[in-house]
């Protein structure tokens, strides 16, 4: 089967959701390939780890499907909004509009800023989405949701490899780029991991915040965005990206996290 392509659903799916993110991603996609526009890069990827998430729900592997897919469309569609809103030359959040103006750069590094942008921007965005402040608030239903967040970098990291030799298959790596290929590889698995944690943790805060009232979760969603849009332009400056991300990290903090969590 074509990964680009909606399958059946299968034992462990719940909805048409995620086949209609995956139907919006390739709509998307076709105009920025005909244009040859950077942004394929990281659209293209995501569309077929989008697709291996699919795939994963079909085989039940997540202990809630119906919430892990309501999750990675929320998550999907934060991104694909501001694509959407870029295209039509309306301003993007400030993270992704760092990184759709990154310029001519090699694919593995336009991959890498949008990757930053949205693990750091848009999915504490999307777990609050999924995750009520009562919710929160129940361990249990806490520890379980912690345990299908984690699940996710399962495929995530089965991704890495194949999407290292498509960039690389492009023909436009770097020397460098080819010399880290096995560190890019094992540094993104461990990026992925640290960058989740401190996913989670900046979701707390920012339910915290929430339930303060939506002045205060505004000012939240403003500090995360400065803090990403930051981590964005950090990864512009000339240098092996993975080495930068090794030594810096992937993720951000918001102020309040608790170091320990999760």
């Amino acid at each position: 089967m074509d990964p680009l392509i909606p399958g059946p659903p299968g034992p462990g799916r719940t909805g048409a959701g995620i086949d209609a993110v995956l139907e919006r991603m390739q709509r998307l996609l076709a105009p920025l390939e005909s244009a040859g526009d950077p942004k394929r890069f990281f659209l293209s990827t995501y569309t077929r780890t989008t697709a291996a998430v699919r795939d994963e729900l079909a085989a039940g592997t997540f202990r809630d499907p119906e919430w892990v897919e309501r999750w990675d469309v929320a998550f999907a569609e934060h991104y694909l909004d501001a694509l959407e809103a870029h295209g039509r030359g309306d301003p993007a959040p400030l993270p992704w509009q760092a990184a759709f103006d990154a310029g001519d750069l090699p694919p593995l590094r336009h991959v890498l800023l949008d990757m930053n942008a949205h693990i750091n921007f848009d999915l504490p965005q999307a777990l609050l989405a999924v995750i009520s402040s009562a919710e929160f608030d129940d361990p249990a239903l806490v520890h379980w949701r912690h345990v299908d967040h984690r699940h996710i970098d399962t495929v995530l990291a089965s991704r890495v490899g194949a999407e290292d030799d498509r960039l690389a298959a492009l023909g436009t790596t770097s020397l460098s780029d080819r010399v880290l290929s096995p560190l890019n590889r094992l540094g993104t698995k461990r990026f992925l991991r640290e960058s989740r944690r401190k996913v989670w943790a900046n979701a707390v805060v920012l339910d915290r915040a929430r339930r303060r009232g939506a002045f205060a979760l505004a000012g939240g969603l403003d500090q995360l965005a400065r803090l990403s849009a930051g981590k964005v332009e950090q990864l512009m400056a000339p240098g092996p990206v993975i080495l930068k991300l090794a030594v810096r990290g992937f993720g951000v903090r918001l102020p309040g996290t608790d170091q320990r969590w999760p």
